[in-house]
């Protein structure tokens, strides 16, 4: 038997980060574009700003800095805060499911 569970961070109720918006914000990094990230998620460009605007306001400090289009184009980039955060959150994961697969020898002492 495997023990099997997903992990998030809420603040005040709502969500802040779980592995949807951790995909999200390491998309943005890549791509330095919420639009493109969006595209390569398969999410609407309005869903993966919900997305995002949710984080920054259910957070301390922002996530993303947003830049609007010009000469040189408009851009989204994740604060030094944000990688920390996402950084720890995959520390925390890791730990979490390491945790659970120590577990799963009771389930499986016949």
């Amino acid at each position: 038997m495997l023990i099997k569970s997903r992990v998030w961070l809420e603040s005040d109720g709502n969500v802040v980060l779980g592995n949807g918006r951790v995909t999200l914000l390491k998309k943005i990094i890549e791509k330095g574009s919420l639009s493109k990230a969006a595209k390569e998620m398969g999410i609407s460009y309005r869903k993966a700003w919900n997305l995002v605007d949710s984080i920054n306001k259910s957070s301390k400090l922002p996530f993303i800095i947003t830049s609007k289009g010009g000469t040189n184009g408009g851009g989204t980039v994740v604060t030094e805060y944000g990688q920390k955060k996402i950084a720890q959150f995959e520390m925390l994961k890791e730990r979490y499911y390491q945790f659970l697969k120590e577990q799963e020898h009771l389930f499986n002492e016949d």
